[in-house]
C-alpha cells in the first residue's frame, strides 16, 4: 500500500514528531490545524471568522500536496475555544467545502496550544486513485 506524507514546516511538526497530512492509499488523514501565519506566529488574533479561513486555506495546501482537494473531504471536526462564534467558524466551513459539504463536528475545548487561538481543524478525505 502507497503511503505519502506532506508538511507545511510548522516548528511543531518536528518538535512534537507529526506530518501536516499522510495518504494511505486512497485515505488522507489531516493532522490538526492551527491558524498560524507564514511566520508561525497566530493569525488574526480574536477573528473567528480569518482563523477558521487560515486554517482551511492550509488544509487545502496539504490535500493538494496529496493529490486530493475540498471535493474529497469526507469528515471535518473543528475545535474551538468559543462556541459562541460558532457562526463565523461555520461560515468559513461552508464557503470551504461549498457544493461537496462533508460531514462534520464542532466541539468547544478548554484551550489550544496557543491562547490566541480560536480554533483547529481535522480533516479526513477519499481520494481518487493514483495512476
Amino acid at each position: 500500500m502507497q503511503l505519502k506524507r506532506t508538511f507545511s514546516n510548522a516548528s511543531w511538526e518536528s518538535k512534537v514528531g507529526y506530518c501536516r497530512g499522510i495518504r494511505v492509499g486512497n485515505h488522507i488523514y489531516i493532522s490538526g490545524t492551527a491558524p498560524v501565519d507564514t511566520t508561525g506566529g497566530v493569525f488574526a488574533p480574536g477573528d473567528a471568522y480569518a482563523q477558521a479561513k487560515r486554517c482551511f486555506e492550509i488544509i487545502q495546501k496539504a490535500l493538494q500536496d496529496l493529490d486530493a482537494d475540498q471535493s474529497n473531504v469526507v469528515r471535518t471536526r473543528m475545535f474551538v475555544t468559543n462556541i459562541s462564534c460558532w457562526a463565523e467558524f461555520g461560515r468559513a466551513h461552508q464557503e470551504f467545502f461549498g457544493e461537496n459539504p462533508p460531514a462534520s463536528t464542532m466541539v468547544e475545548v478548554k484551550s489550544l496550544v496557543d491562547p490566541a487561538m480560536l480554533i483547529e481543524v481535522e480533516v479526513d478525505a477519499i481520494a481518487p486513485d493514483l495512476e
